[in-house]
């Protein structure tokens, strides 16, 4: 499978918006609770310090954004989110987004990788993670709350650049 990831562009923005829309619409991995409309789309990625998508025959299969952590002091940590259409899961298209955004990160400047939120049963995006060599730094028992209400522990995991 010759999947190529690239920053992102206008026509793009109909998949990576239906992408990401369907990771909410879960209720498990993003702690956004409302769905991107066409406009806020636009406006939502656009304000990232760089997205990256997944091609594949012509057709976004994946995505991730890429932003600063924090500002300031901690503004060199960055912090990414990472989504594939569910069609697509299991096909390494999620290594390739994490490996790219990595690299990407470096390129801007930024020292470290840091995620804030990786709920414990999101199982293969841990797994994942610690194949690309990141390490956890802790848990926080009920940080998540899921869709259905319930709250779940999430993971905190970074990477040095």
């Amino acid at each position: 499978m010759d999947v190529a990831v690239r920053a992102y562009g206008p026509g793009d923005l109909p998949e990576m918006a239906a992408i990401w829309n369907s990771v909410v619409e879960g209720g498990m991995a993003f702690p956004q609770e409302e769905p991107l409309t066409l406009e806020g789309a636009e406006e939502f990625f656009a304000s990232q310090s760089h997205c990256g998508v997944a091609v594949l025959d012509d057709r976004v299969v994946g995505l991730y954004i890429l932003h600063p952590n924090n500002v300031g002091r901690c503004g060199h940590i960055c912090n990414a989110s990472y989504c594939v259409a569910k069609s697509m899961g299991n096909k390494g298209i999620g290594a390739t987004l994490v490996r790219d955004s990595l690299s990407v990160a470096k390129s801007l400047g930024f020292r470290v990788m840091q995620f804030n939120a990786v709920v414990q049963e999101n199982a293969s995006a841990i797994h994942l993670y610690e194949k690309e060599g990141f390490s956890r730094l802790g848990m926080i028992p009920g940080g998540f709350r899921a869709a259905d209400g319930e709250y779940h522990t999430i993971i905190l995991f970074y990477h040095e650049l």
